[in-house]
């Protein structure tokens, strides 16, 4: 093994929660909202879900339902609110 630092799974979970909350407003003003991006992001993190079910230690699994859960719930705020 290198002595390069491995990636952690609920590193990549979290990569791309923090580029989705970004892309729907969520931190950085400067960030423009930019909806596709943001679904992109939570469509991957569906797959990650589909694709690694039973092979997830419990924490693995919370992390990425609870996240997905979260990011879901913040699309559909923002989507609303723009189409308001």
């Amino acid at each position: 093994m290198s002595s390069e630092q491995q990636v952690e799974f609920s590193g990549l979970v979290l990569g791309f929660c923090s580029a989705a909350l970004s892309y729907l407003g969520y931190g950085d003003s400067q960030t423009p909202v930019n909806l596709p991006l943001a679904k992109q992001n939570i469509d991957i993190l569906s797959l990650l879900s589909e694709k690694t079910k039973g092979n997830l230690i419990e924490e693995e699994s919370k992390l990425l339902s609870e996240a997905l859960l979260d990011l879901k719930t913040k699309y559909a705020d923002v989507t609303k609110s723009q189409n308001s």
